[in-house]
């Protein structure tokens, strides 16, 4: 992932996002502020549980300290409730309508609410392609973490630049509360920023400015969340955050697009005379898209989009294969990725210069930069076009995601893979090289006290420069 300036480390407070469900809130400048509130471990605990692993020096592991772990440890700094379902991540349709039993819970004063459904049906397919109406998501930047439940918000993590949007560039060692009665949709994160949905379809943004990844064109960082203007006559459904670049996707299927691009094209636009030195401050329509899209993924350089029927798009920078069309040349213009016509995708995951995409039975392929074999193919070259992973064709994978170097996978029944750079055990697995070209399988250990029934359920994941975080369903005696 392209390197960037990065700035201080400390401890912090933390911005509550309020609910508003009128269009005055949606509209106002900034979240709210309030004093920040310990996320108290009260209540009813549900079926989830956070898992995270890899380098912890600035806190994104969430574990209170600075401490690297070699293998997943549970988060236990948070309440998380009973599984209604994932909620919308950058880059991802959901494969299948799906009905998710709700047992009656009681959630934690930490932010969640009670519930007493017994059953919730997705019927729309375009609403669930887009996420359905799941109520739980993770997120990872390079150095900083999120998660979302019921509508409200934790983060953690490095903090320099405001990119947790704490009111301060201070990081967060353990997860803070971002509003007790939020409105929060999903959640998108940078290199140095933060790209946030509400459920009435408005972005709000927090973090460094000066790549112009904020949309709010002025270069300055913003400490708090602050909305997006240029897109408040949309209604926003998906969003995704690159680098140094960020995306949204309107109801109607358009893309917007703004940040940094430096003539590669990951913006989309084409002309030089839309930037300032490199720069596109305020979100601006991709005009060579001829059909609607639906979710968006960002890598470091370059972007791909899915259509509602699981067509792929490409588009940016391709030094290394980036665009999986075969060859090396960058290119703004849209189009769709030549050998995956007659795949339907159902995700797609960027890395730094790197690509992963899941198809509607279960394949994963991989293509673009391969020199931490970060492509899982046994070796370290690049993959000019995708190509099976050959290690998991006997697995049914349900989701996938990629760190800066490193890809991961998860199959039907909830095992967790994952390979590629392995320096700062972002890979969750002890014993392993720096390097691991094949997917390797992720183990989970008991905390004290407690003792495994069997190896925990893995529904999510997702991945930063240096660590990883994933979702589980409970399964202890």
């Amino acid at each position: 992932m392209v390197k960037y300036k990065e700035m201080h480390n400390a401890c912090a407070r933390m911005v509550l996002i309020s609910r508003r469900a009128s269009a005055t809130a949606a509209r106002s400048r900034h979240f709210s502020v309030h004093t920040e509130e310990k996320a108290e471990r009260e209540g009813e605990q549900g079926d989830l549980q956070l898992w995270t692993w890899g380098r912890s020096d600035v806190g994104q592991l969430a574990l209170g300290d600075e401490t690297t772990r070699k293998c997943p440890n549970q988060v236990k700094a948070i309440l998380l409730p009973y599984f209604q379902g994932l909620a919308p991540v950058q880059g991802r349709l959901s494969p299948h309508p799906r009905v998710y039993s709700l047992p009656e819970a009681s959630f934690s004063k930490a932010g969640a609410i009670s519930s007493n459904r017994n059953s919730e049906t997705v019927k729309n397919s375009e609403e669930e392609s887009r996420g359905g109406a799941g109520n739980v998501g993770i997120a990872c930047g390079l150095f900083h973490s999120a998660l979302w439940q019921n509508g409200n918000l934790w983060m953690w993590g490095k903090g320099d630049g405001g990119r947790l949007g704490l009111d301060s560039e201070v990081s967060k060692y353990v997860p803070t509360l971002v509003g007790n009665t939020s409105a929060v949709r999903s959640v998108a994160m940078g290199g140095l920023h933060s790209v946030i949905l509400t459920e009435n379809g408005a972005v709000y943004t927090c973090g460094y400015g000066g790549f112009g990844a904020l949309g709010h064109g002025v270069y300055q960082r913003e400490l708090q969340p602050r909305l997006v203007e240029d897109l408040e006559s949309e209604k926003l459904v998906h969003i995704a955050a690159g680098g140094a670049h960020s995306a949204a996707v309107s109801e109607s299927g358009d893309v917007y697009t703004w940040g940094r691009d430096e003539g590669e094209g990951r913006l989309g636009h084409g002309n030089e005379d839309l930037m300032n030195e490199g720069v596109l401050a305020v979100p601006l329509k991709v005009q060579e898209l001829p059909e609607p899209i639906v979710v968006v993924a960002c890598g470091g350089f370059f972007t791909m989009a899915l259509t509602l029927d699981g067509q792929l798009w490409s588009w940016g920078g391709n030094s290394n294969y980036e665009l999986g069309r075969g060859d090396k040349r960058n290119d703004f213009r849209p189009k769709q990725v030549p050998n995956m016509y007659n795949n339907r995708i159902v995700q797609v995951a960027c890395g730094g210069y790197h690509s992963t995409a899941l198809t509607e039975d279960g394949q994963v392929l991989t293509w673009g930069h391969g020199g931490h074999g970060q492509l899982g193919h046994g070796c370290l070259s690049n993959g000019k076009v995708p190509q099976v992973v050959e290690a998991l064709i006997d697995q049914q994978i349900v989701y996938v995601a990629c760190g800066s170097l490193w890809t991961a996978a998860v199959t039907e029944s909830g095992a967790l893979y994952t390979w590629g750079k392995n320096r700062d055990y972002q890979l969750g697995i002890p014993g392993l090289l720096d390097v691991q070209t094949v997917p390797a399988r992720v183990t989970f250990q008991p905390s004290s006290n407690q003792q495994l029934q069997a190896q925990p359920q893995v529904i999510a994941v997702c991945g930063g420069a240096s660590h990883g975080m994933c979702l589980v369903h409970r399964r202890y005696k």
